[in-house]
């Protein structure tokens, strides 16, 4: 019998989700026997998992096939650029294969005809949760594939398809499975996490004899006692948001709201295809901070959308300093390939769209730096991230992994990652907090 195990590079790209597509075939490729190479000089095959969402994605995407092209000459590509796969093949002829997102089963046949697996596989080897990208004590836990959207500047729901919710049954088999392994904090994420179930018309379902509606607040509802953190990402303000505050405020799932807002102005709002009641969105943040005071709120913008005038941007700036936002992303406007946006009239120059990115970005950074101060003397539960020689890295509430910020725990401390500890904030910096142990009892 020959000793030859042959070997997958692969490399994964873009958002959380693609990375649960990652990992999804990584446990696929080990239960096949193959051994997942660190670099490149030791893989036989590379496969690269692409973004396409915007177009430095796309560009991200193209310069990282041909640097494994030049380090492999079989390279197989999959995930949301595989979409276009002419813009691909353009670029890159020689490539043994391109696919879509979620098409497992095709990659994994062009694997097998370009790199036969072994004769004898070692899935006695993969731990019950499969292969993961994520540290052992956080999980992503995708809960539906595709959008039913049709934002103007999006391309998603062609690239993913329509909104496909997974079986309530199903996602909390997985999460119980995922917990049992060691994970203590459960990342939901989707597409439109809010919009969950609605494809089934929120039909009833069973998870171990209990009768479940598959809809977002039963779902929190059972995933809170199942982890003991439980983090909502990608959340649109549908009045269901109101059924999760109050497991907020039960500590059911974290007083964390990942809502992707896009802009304040009602006009420009309409052209992105989005709800355009920014008024609305207020009155529903202050109630929502009114039931629940710890509440840490996320969210994306646009700037230099089309059409987009100087009193539209500033209407924007002033929907932050109502908002209050605790952390915020923002993209500078630029077209993808197949968006309707792309036709809209009035577009508005590159330089101008910078010099409000800039202008935005410092907007808020004095109102996180502000927001982050005032944490200053309080007590956190914090979860420990990392240990390293002369500090610990945790995360509150507030903070998701590689998102938003840490908190630096000075010092050599007898914890490891995924304990519980409560933390005396001490200092605030741009976008993280300094604290100290205030009950050092690892929870």
């Amino acid at each position: 019998m020959s000793d030859f195990i042959p070997s997958i590079g692969f490399i994964s790209l873009g958002c959380p989700k693609a990375t649960v597509d990652s990992e999804r075939l990584l446990t696929r490729l080990r239960v096949d026997g193959y051994r997942i190479a660190p670099d490149y000089p030791s893989a036989d095959l590379i496969i690269v998992n692409t973004c396409g969402f915007i177009e430095d994605a796309v560009t991200e995407s193209l310069d990282t096939i041909g640097e494994a092209l030049r380090a492999s000459g079989k390279v197989i590509v999959t995930g949301c650029l595989g979409v276009r796969e002419e813009i691909i093949r353009e670029a890159y002829p020689e490539l043994l294969a391109i696919t879509g997102p979620e098409r497992d089963n095709q990659v994994m046949a062009a694997v097998h005809r370009h790199l036969p697996p072994p004769k004898h596989p070692f899935d006695r080897l993969i731990p019950p949760q499969g292969v993961k990208l994520t540290p052992a004590h956080t999980a992503y836990i995708k809960i539906s594939e595709g959008c039913d959207h049709r934002c103007s500047f999006c391309v998603i729901p062609h690239l993913r398809g329509p909104l496909r919710s997974r079986a309530i049954g199903e996602v909390l088999e997985e999460a119980n499975r995922l917990v049992e392994q060691g994970v203590r904090e459960l990342l939901v994420i989707s597409q439109d996490t809010s919009a969950y179930g609605r494809d089934q018309n929120h039909k009833l379902d069973f998870w171990r004899g209990r009768p479940l509606r598959t809809d977002l607040g039963s779902l929190a509802q059972v995933l809170g006692e199942i982890a003991p953190w439980v983090r909502l990402h990608y959340v649109y303000p549908y009045p269901s948001v109101d059924q999760l505050i109050p497991l907020m405020t039960q500590e059911l799932i974290l007083p964390y709201l990942d809502m992707p807002l896009q802009h304040a102005s009602p006009a420009i709002l309409r052209a992105m295809r989005r709800p355009a009641a920014t008024e609305r969105i207020l009155e529903k943040l202050a109630s929502w901070r009114e039931q629940c005071p710890a509440l840490a709120i996320r969210s994306t913008f646009i700037v230099g959308f089309p059409g987009e005038t100087e009193a539209e941007f500033e209407q924007l700036l002033g929907f932050l300093t109502e908002a209050q936002l605790d952390r915020v992303g923002c993209f500078a406007y630029s077209p993808v390939s197949g968006a309707a946006a792309n036709a809209l009239p009035d577009q508005v120059p590159e330089s101008v769209k910078q010099e409000r990115l800039a202008q935005f970005m410092t907007h808020q950074a004095r109102i996180s730096r502000a927001k982050l101060k005032n944490r200053v003397g309080q007590e956190l539960l914090v979860m420990i991230d990392r240990v390293e020689p002369d500090r610990c890295i945790a995360r509150g509430h507030a903070d998701a992994p590689e998102i938003d910020g840490e908190v630096i725990i000075p010092g050599v401390w007898d914890v490891a990652p995924g304990d519980f500890i409560m933390a005396r904030i001490t200092e605030s910096r741009e976008h993280d907090l300094v604290g100290e142990p205030a009950d050092y009892e690892v929870r």
